[in-house]
């Protein structure tokens, strides 16, 4: 049984009474610096302006995933020695939101086959394309906005796990098992997801439509995701 909720993903509105100007008034906001003043919203002084605009580029600028960011272009390599041990440690202030006080770049590293290191862990944002997590313990694991690309995960159990918002685009995910995982948001363009259990996996009805596009789900897995 697939439990249907709403998307985590959502797109704020600002309130303020800075938007309240009457009678065509508007703050008016320029993103590449162009010099126009706002002449509509006189009632405004410049620096109040300023301090519009500013939360403006604030709120656009933290509003866009690092998933998106990152399939337009992604860091190079981190050169730190022990990169892959932080996947133990995770993401020390990691959120659902993918805050983090510096990048996870697990790209390429093999966990295949952990059974205790990972369990629990918070990997938000982490980039993890090419890594290898093929029969580990990724239960209970927070992996919000994480980009997967090209990672291989077979038979790794993601039982209790939020997967919101991941990019497992051309990821390996044969016989892994989802049982009662947060999947919303997430996608699976050219994925592997043959024998991948989906028991109880929460997902909003929107969400569904990603995963349910994939060919390479069995027929048990479509009827425990809900597919038509």
């Amino acid at each position: 049984m697939v439990t249907l909720c709403s998307s985590l993903s959502s797109t704020s509105t600002l309130r303020s009474p800075l938007y309240s100007c009457r009678a065509r008034r508007r703050i008016l906001c320029s993103a590449n610096g162009d010099t126009k003043r706002a002449t509509e919203c006189s009632s405004l002084s410049k620096e109040i302006r300023n301090v519009a605009c500013g939360v403006l580029a604030a709120w656009a600028i933290t509003s866009i995933s690092p998933v998106t960011a990152a399939n337009q272009r992604l860091p190079p390599l981190s050169t730190e020695p022990n990169r892959c041990e932080r996947a133990y440690v995770g993401n020390t202030i990691g959120q659902a939101n993918g805050v983090y006080d510096k990048p996870l770049d697990l790209r390429f590293c093999d966990y295949a086959n952990d059974k205790s290191n990972l369990k629990g862990k918070s990997l938000s944002a982490a980039l993890v394309s090419d890594a290898k997590f093929d029969g580990a313990d990724l239960s209970e694991v927070v992996m919000s906005k994480a980009y997967a690309v090209g990672a291989s995960f077979q038979g790794t159990d993601f039982t209790n796990a939020v997967l919101d918002r991941v990019n497992f685009g051309k990821a390996n995910l044969k016989g892994a098992i989802f049982k009662n995982t947060v999947l919303s948001g997430s996608t699976f363009n050219d994925a592997e997801l043959q024998d991948a259990v989906f028991e109880d996996t929460i997902i909003g009805y929107i969400d569904l439509q990603k995963p349910c596009t994939n060919t390479t789900i069995s027929e048990e897995g479509r009827a425990e995701l809900g597919c038509r």
